[in-house]
């Protein structure tokens, strides 16, 4: 059978070698079997079968676009990063995403929002990686796991389970003022474009006279903060469950580009100590009074990926990365964040995952990084080793800065963080419905809270939850109680 003449562009392999159709292989006459030297049939089964990488384990659905990022106040006396010195601009790259479902997830599940940044700077990339909330469920490392596995699916069913949550929860009641954020009305952002990110960790800043300084970065929505009703978020989730997905680009291509708003508090390295709660700790906030918001600048996202897969799904997001001028603290989920981020990527997508065009620094990469799977950048340094004798670069100090540590004596210990005088698990959640939420505001948590222990819970996790409950407010407590007793 003769295909009609094409026109260019024509199909090629994937080596560029013109292929004779795109609709039927070669066969021994019509009606035989297919020939295996028929290289193109062949290499396009083949590159189907290999079409996918592992889905992250965590955040795996998610969307994102490029833009850039301004600097509109002066915080130089507080960092020297190049990307927040005045009048800056830097190009980046945002990815939003939920955090317990998988690829195909509705976007409108009840659940916290991924919110990640990576700046590509004159000094290097830097990775900002956040969710919609300041705080979490956990503030040790050794615990995150166990929290995860506990909000996925069950090993025998297959099936998420309200029972294995609430347990974990109220097992853990450092989860306490998460838990209050993510049975608000944060827990469903209207759009991508409606919710705020925070780093929720605690980041070391370091000026050009070596002070450091303890910082958070708030990045509020320019759009406003809305959201989602449980009635209407379920409606969604069965219609559309790409919503948040569609509305980001959709949003950029028409034109109206969203942006966010970032600021920082600064805490003196020296209040630490004696704070009356440990401000590295991940399940707390820092009081805007004790340390208010400083502009820093406006990110605005401005330019749709032209192949989702290679920007969003290959995009490499690591709190590892941070240029100097900025730090880690003592944060101990943050700790082991900076050591799972790369590894995850180094599985998920490969050993030379930072060569690929999402990943790829704006500046030159003088690495002695050498060889692995699917590598295409050649080593350019003169040597595979250090130190060398034939030009290779040496690592310099002055070029990184300032040593971004901190000083720790004692011996190695495993245990809670040393109590500050207002250390505790339930007192910001507490704080936070008697003082933060309004009445409509803490009627739909009382419904959001009575919805959820309503389905599956077993009889012993629903009475810790209920005191959990209580143990952050008495009133809210005695209310879900009443909810889900059916007073």
């Amino acid at each position: 059978m003769t295909e009609a003449p094409h026109k260019d562009p024509f199909t090629t392999s994937n080596a560029g070698i013109p292929v004779e159709s795109d609709e039927h292989s070669l066969t021994v006459g019509r009606d035989g079997p297919i020939l295996l030297h028929d290289h193109y049939a062949i290499e396009k089964m083949a590159q189907f079968n290999r079409e996918r990488v592992p889905e992250r384990v965590v955040h795996a659905k998610g969307s994102g676009a490029y833009g850039t990022f301004e600097v509109t106040n002066d915080v130089s006396q507080f960092t020297k990063a190049d990307l927040f010195q005045p009048g800056k601009r830097t190009e980046m790259l945002a990815r939003f995403s939920t955090v317990a479902g998988e690829q195909g997830s509705p976007d409108t599940w009840r659940d916290p929002r991924g919110f990640a940044l990576k700046f590509y700077t004159e000094q290097g990339n830097y990775d900002l990686v956040g969710n919609n909330t300041p705080v979490f469920f956990v503030r040790d490392t050794i615990k995150f796991q166990d929290f995860i596995r506990s909000q996925k699916r069950r090993p025998d069913s297959g099936l998420r389970d309200h029972d294995m949550q609430w347990d974990f929860w109220s097992l853990s009641p450092e989860s306490a003022h998460q838990v209050t954020w993510l049975m608000g009305d944060r827990g469903l952002p209207k759009t991508y474009r409606h919710m705020n990110g925070y780093s929720s960790h605690t980041y070391m800043w370091i000026n050009g006279g070596g002070e450091k300084f303890w910082v958070k970065y708030h990045i509020k929505t320019d759009q406003g903060v809305e959201f989602l009703t449980q009635d209407e978020a379920d409606e969604l989730a069965g219609r559309d469950a790409d919503v948040h997905r569609r509305d980001l680009f959709d949003s950029i291509a028409s034109g109206d580009a969203p942006s966010w708003t970032m600021h920082v508090q600064v805490m003196p390295f020296d209040d630490a100590p004696d704070y009356r709660f440990n401000p590295f700790d991940l399940t707390k906030v820092w009081p805007h009074g004790d340390y208010p918001l400083i502009e820093v600048g406006r990110m605005r996202l401005d330019r749709n990926p032209d192949d989702f897969f290679v920007h969003i799904e290959q995009a490499a997001f690591e709190p590892s990365n941070m240029v100097p001028g900025i730090g880690p603290s003592p944060d101990k989920m943050l700790l082991g964040r900076i050591f799972s981020y790369p590894d995850t990527h180094r599985y998920r997508i490969g050993p030379n995952y930072a060569q690929l065009p999402p990943n790829r620094p704006h500046v030159p990469v003088r690495s002695y990084a050498k060889d692995g799977p699917m590598r295409f950048e050649p080593n350019r340094v003169g040597a595979v080793y250090a130190p060398n004798s034939y030009g290779g670069p040496a690592a310099d100090p002055a070029m990184a800065g300032e040593p971004a540590g901190w000083e720790a004596a004692g011996e190695m210990v495993r245990e809670a963080y040393s109590l500050h005088r207002d250390d505790d698990d339930f007192g910001q959640a507490g704080t936070m419905v008697r003082q933060v939420l309004d009445d409509a505001a803490r009627d739909r948590l009382v419904s959001n809270i009575v919805g959820h222990l309503s389905d599956g819970v077993s009889a012993p996790v629903l009475e810790r939850a209920l005191q959990y409950w209580r143990n952050v407010d008495k009133d809210l407590g005695d209310r879900v109680a009443a909810g889900v007793n059916g007073a």
